[in-house]
């Protein structure tokens, strides 16, 4: 049993320093759309000596950014300051980091939650001498009650807006600061037990659901954790902007810095001026192409490869057994007329002069006589009754 103990006391530690460690540590989700802005609300009054302000925030659940309500919490033990969560750009969606407990409050996002978080340290009070001393400049306090108070005016040199996330499409661009790093290094402690609560109790609550109360949820701070019907309850004035789901969710792989929005344009040509294939030119007369091809039912020119125009007549010359003119580009000559066959040659006994060949197929050839017309059979029985000329008559 003496030697089960301490280890069990080692093993009790060790669940400790993990758990201190997960506290400030990413939590293990990732969403796709970034979440609401911060709602306007008022803060409530603190409720007594050694309570610190824990800012609101949007968590998410079941397919749904909730609201989680700022509100007054007691500090685990004094000198300890309370680091808001935040949600931040990881590349692929949006990573929730929990807030923490520590000596120094460290980075979170850059993200303006007011009331003494203005998106670098904390402006809302300081541990002196074991006890907090609260700024009245940013806190709602009643002296009557806490006389351990000072007014310092916070001169706010970051833009206010109510944006709730780093980087990403809109999101925050700052960065760790050389102190914040130093913060992160430190021992920190996780959220309280009352905390844990107070958040459980936020989920269960349907409207604190954003698309339910889409960004003022109804209950927007408490005066203490999980007092939700507490006649201190502060609703929201107003959202920070209305809340969109499918306007907020950025494109994926956007970086952390700003990023312009590219309003719709038509595309510019390239700067080689290059016309791009097969693409038709809407209301443009036509122009020459390269080949000096004519265009159909086009006024007959002169072009420079002589090729006749489509539909126009040709003389009437015998193409019959001409070879076909190479084209340049080879390609048929569309609608040409059939070539004009040659008269045809009149019979023998029609003729009257002998036959011409026709200009344009002179050929040297044998001159053509003309022929007598055969006789008839009874002008050949005549001529042979005929006596010659140096026979005499029969006796």
């Amino acid at each position: 049993m003496r030697i089960i103990s301490p280890i069990r006391s080692s093993l009790f530690a060790l669940v400790l320093l993990a758990m201190s460690s997960a506290a400030y540590a990413q939590i293990g989700i990732s969403i796709s759309f970034a979440p609401p802005e911060l709602p306007v609300y008022e803060q409530p009054l603190c409720p007594g000596d050694g309570y610190l302000w824990t800012p609101g925030y949007w968590a998410y659940a079941d397919d749904d950014y909730y609201w989680v309500p700022g509100t007054w919490v007691m500090a685990p033990e004094p000198g300890l300051l309370w680091t808001p969560a935040y949600w931040g750009w990881g590349g692929n969606g949006f990573v929730f980091y929990d807030g923490y407990w520590g000596q120094q409050v460290g980075f979170y996002g850059g993200i303006s939650y007011g009331y003494g978080y203005f998106g670098e340290g904390y402006e809302g009070g300081r541990w002196q001498n074991g006890q907090f001393y609260y700024n009245r400049s940013v806190n709602n306090v009643n002296i009557t009650n806490i006389h351990n108070v000072y007014n310092t005016t916070v001169i706010n040199n970051t833009t206010v807006n109510r944006v709730s996330y780093n980087g990403g499409n809109g999101g925050i661009t700052a960065r760790p600061r050389p102190e914040d790093e130093a913060a992160a290094r430190e021992r920190h402690i996780p959220p309280v037990g009352a905390q844990a609560q107070h958040a459980q109790a936020a989920r269960a609550n349907p409207a604190l659901r954003a698309s339910v109360n889409h960004g003022t949820p109804p209950v927007a701070a408490t005066p203490k954790p999980g007092a939700f019907n507490d006649r201190a309850v502060v609703p929201a004035k107003q959202a920070g902007a209305p809340y969109n789901r499918a306007a907020v969710q950025p494109p994926a792989n956007t970086p952390a810095a700003h990023q312009e929005n590219s309003s719709a344009r038509p595309e510019q040509p390239a700067p080689s001026t290059r016309p791009e294939p097969n693409r038709a030119e809407p209301n443009r007369p036509p122009t020459a192409q390269p080949n000096n091809r004519p265009e159909p039912n086009r006024p007959a020119t002169a072009q420079p490869n002589n090729q006749p125009e489509p539909n126009r007549t040709e003389p009437s010359r015998p193409e019959a057994n001409r070879p076909p003119t190479a084209q340049p580009n080879n390609r048929p000559e569309p609608n040409r007329p059939e070539p004009v066959p040659p008269p045809p040659t009149p019979p023998p006994n029609e003729r009257s002069q002998p036959q011409h060949t026709p200009p344009a197929e002179t050929r040297s050839a044998p001159p053509q006589h003309p022929q007598p017309a055969p006789m008839k059979p009874e002008e050949k029985k005549q001529q042979d009754e005929k006596p010659k000329s140096n026979e005499k008559p029969p006796q």
